[in-house]
Formats: structure tokens, sequence, C-alpha cells
């Protein structure tokens, strides 16, 4: 997203990420902020929607493809090997969806067609944010 001193989202969300990164350690953790952010943009551009200008639209929906461009990215190469072929499977084919979702945005933009991209985000963000269970607390 482009720091634009005219566009308030974006100082917003550029304040939000500088402050999430310092004091977020965990990667998971991270991850989920990051999306919780976009899934907040993109809410944002619903309420206030008579006022989106195609500007704002391409700003928060190629931020919100970032984020997803990454993951898939990182489905595919899986660099330490440590990902089930499942996820990662689960992975590229939800970026797809979400890459194709907001070309259809941007052809025909209605505020509704935001409700699936925002609700992704905050599922995800809620699992990447949910500490995983130790060995030991599995078991009891």
């Amino acid at each position: 997203m482009s720091s634009n001193p005219h566009n308030p989202h974006a100082q917003a969300a550029g304040a939000y990420g500088s402050n999430a990164q310092k004091h977020t350690p965990d990667q998971r953790e991270l991850e989920g902020r990051i999306l919780l952010k976009a899934a907040n943009m993109m809410a944002e551009l619903q309420k206030d929607w008579e006022n989106v200008t195609p500007v704002l639209l391409e700003e928060t929906l190629t931020y919100n493809r970032q984020i997803w461009m990454l993951f898939y990215d990182t489905a595919l190469e899986n660099p330490e090997n440590n990902r089930p072929n499942d996820l990662r499977s689960n992975i590229v084919n939800l970026a797809n969806f979400i890459f194709k979702r907001e070309i259809n945005i941007k052809a025909d933009p209605e505020k509704n067609k935001l409700d699936i991209l925002i609700s992704i985000n905050r599922e995800i963000a809620a699992g990447l944010m949910t500490k995983p269970k130790l060995p030991e607390q599995v078991s009891e």
C-alpha cells in the first residue's frame, strides 16, 4: 500500500503495520495481524463505499494481493520442506480464488463482493493467531 499523505486509509494501515511488526515476535501472529489489517481495510471501504475511488479500491486490493502472493510463493517453494502437500495445495487454491475474486471486483465493483475476502482473511488470521497445542496438551 502506498504511503500517500492524502489517503487516510494508507496512513493508518502503514502506522498499524509498523507498530505490529515491532511488537509481534511470533511469525504466525504477525501473519495473522497482517491478514486482519487487510480485512479491516476492506471493511472500511465497505462502510464508506459511496466515497471509494478506483485508486483507493486498487490500493486496498493490491495490499491484500501482496499478502496472498507471499503465502502462494511460500507454499510453492516450501524452502524448509516442512509443509505437507495438502496444506500447500490448499494455500495455492485459496490464493488463486482470492486473485480471481479481486479481478472480478475490479471489473465490476460492488461492496458485497468484498465479504468473502474479508471473511477468508479473518478466518485464516484467527487460525494463525491461535497458539498451537504442545504435544503434552494434545493427549490431555
